[in-house]
C-alpha cells in the first residue's frame, strides 16, 4: 500500500492534504480503494456543506459495496472534484491524486496521523 509522507491520515482511511491557502483536500487512501475494489460511482458532496469530523459527508460505490466517506476534519466544503462524476475509477488509478473535496475553515487536523503512524496503524489491521 502506498502512503505519502506529505499527507495526514484518519483511522477510517481518508487522507488530508494541506494547501497553501489554509484549505485542505480530502480523499480516500490507497488502502481504502484497494479494499473497496473497482469504484463505479462517487456521490459528490455540495459546496457549502459542513464537515463534522467522524461523520459521513459522501459515499463511494464499488462493485463490492457502498462505503461512507467520513470527514477527517471539521470545516466547510468549498470545492468538489467534478472529474469523479464521469470517471470515478480515477480513485482506483491514483487515490492520492483523485481528491473528492476541498474544505476551508478547517479544524481538527492535528488529530490526524502522519504517514509513519498510519503505516503502523495499517500493519495492526492485518
Amino acid at each position: 500500500m502506498k502512503v505519502l509522507n506529505e499527507l495526514k491520515y484518519s483511522k477510517t482511511h481518508e487522507w488530508v492534504q494541506e494547501l497553501e491557502d489554509g484549505k485542505v483536500r480530502i480523499g480516500i487512501t490507497d488502502y481504502a480503494q484497494d479494499q473497496l475494489g473497482d469504484i463505479v460511482y462517487v456521490t459528490m458532496p455540495e459546496e457549502g456543506d459542513e464537515l463534522v469530523a467522524g461523520e459521513a459527508f459522501t459515499d463511494v460505490e464499488s462493485v463490492k459495496a457502498v462505503a461512507d466517506v467520513l470527514a477527517p476534519v471539521n470545516g466547510k466544503i468549498c470545492a468538489v472534484n467534478e472529474e469523479l462524476e464521469d470517471a470515478p475509477e480515477l480513485i482506483n488509478e491514483e487515490p492520492y491524486g483523485a481528491w473528492i473535496a476541498e474544505a476551508e475553515d478547517v479544524s481538527g487536523i492535528e488529530e490526524l496521523m502522519d504517514a509513519e503512524a498510519y503505516e503502523k496503524f495499517l500493519k495492526e489491521q492485518e
